[in-house]
C-alpha cells in the first residue's frame, strides 16, 4: 500500500506547458493522471536480476551484477525531472553521508532512470553531481546510475511497486518519492518515503537486510527492540521487548551489586592479620 503522506508530484517542463488552474480546497475530483500513482509495498518481491540496462559508461549490464554480497539502496528517478527527483537524490546523498557505514563497503547504491529518453551521458553527469553531495566525488564504483528501455524499466518498477505515468502535455512524469532497500539476493526489504531519510533508520534497514553480516551489537539490540512498520516506513519500539531488555539489565545490575557487596562484607569480616 502507499504510505500516508507519500509525495506525489506532476513536474512541469518548458515554457509551453499548459497553465494549471489554481488549487481549490472545494475540489474533491482527482486528476485522471494522478489515479494509481503510488509506491506500493511489495516486501519480499524479487527484482529482475536479468534485466538489462546501460551504466554511466555506456556499458550494457544486468541488474544482477550489482547484487550478491551487500544490500543495495535503490533510487528510482529520472534525470530530466526539474524538482522532485532532485530532492530525492539530494536526500539520499545526505543520508549516505550521515551514515556510519561507508558506501561501497557495507552497502552499494543504484539509481535507475525510469525515463527511456535519458542516456549514459546524463547518468555520468548525475553520478558526478551526487557523489559530490555525498562527499566522495571519486567513489564512482559504489553508486551506479543506469538508463534503459521501457520494457526493462517496467520490469523493475513493477517488481518494487513504483507506479508512475507520463504526461504528454508537459513531457514530464507524475510519480512518487522514496527509496528502497534491497537485500543482497535482490529481494525488496524496506521502503522509505519522502525526500528526507533518517540515517539511523536507514542503518537499521541495511543491517537487517544484510542478515547480520554488517552492524554492531548495539544494532542487534535496537533491531530486537524495534520492528519495521511498512505503513510508515519507520522503525517503531516494541514495548514488550523493551521491557524485557530493561528487566534483564536491572537483574544484571542488581546481581552485580549484591555480588560486590557480598565480597566486601566477607573481606571486612575475615580473620585479623598478625601485627
Amino acid at each position: 500500500m502507499c504510505a500516508p503522506g507519500a509525495l506525489v508530484a506532476q513536474t512541469l517542463g518548458g515554457v509551453d506547458a499548459p497553465e494549471i488552474p489554481p488549487y481549490s480546497s472545494k475540489s474533491t475530483v482527482l486528476s485522471p493522471i494522478l489515479k494509481g500513482i503510488n509506491f506500493e509495498q511489495r516486501l519480499g518481491s524479487q527484482i529482475p536480476l536479468d534485466a538489462t540496462f546501460q551504466d554511466e559508461n555506456g556499458k550494457t549490464v544486468q541488474l544482477g551484477s550489482y547484487f550478491g554480497k551487500k544490500p543495495v539502496v535503490l533510487v528510482l528517478a529520472y534525470y530530466r525531472c526539474p524538482m522532485l527527483c532532485t530532492l530525492v537524490m539530494d536526500g539520499a546523498a545526505k543520508a549516505f553521508k550521515q551514515l556510519s557505514f561507508d558506501l561501497g563497503d557495507q552497502f552499494d547504491a543504484l539509481t535507475v532512470s525510469f525515463d527511456p529518453r535519458d542516456t549514459p551521458k546524463d547518468s555520468k553527469t548525475e553520478q558526478a553531481k551526487y557523489l559530490k553531495v555525498y562527499g566522495h566525488p571519486d567513489d564512482a564504483g559504489s553508486w551506479h546510475f543506469l538508463t534503459g528501455q521501457n520494457d526493462q524499466i517496467h520490469r523493475l518498477t513493477d517488481a518494487v511497486g513504483f507506479h508512475y505515468a507520463y504526461d504528454p502535455r508537459t513531457g514530464q512524469y507524475v510519480h512518487t518519492a522514496g527509496i528502497v532497500v534491497i537485500t543482497p539476493a535482490g529481494k525488496v526489504a524496506q521502503y522509505f518515503y519522502g525526500v528526507n531519510f533518517d540515517p539511523q533508520f536507514l542503518r537499521l534497514a541495511l543491517v537487517q537486510s544484510s542478515k547480520d553480516k554488517i552492524g554492531s551489537v548495539v544494532d542487534q539490540i535496537l533491531l530486537y527492540c524495534c520492528t519495521y512498520n511498512p505503513d510508515t516506513g519507520r522503525y517503531e519500539a516494541t514495548i514488550g521487548r523493551v521491557l524485557q531488555i530493561a528487566g534483564a539489565l536491572t537483574i544484571l545490575l542488581l546481581g552485580g551489586g549484591l555480588y560486590i557487596l557480598h565480597r566486601a562484607t566477607k573481606n571486612k569480616g575475615g580473620p585479623a592479620q598478625p601485627a
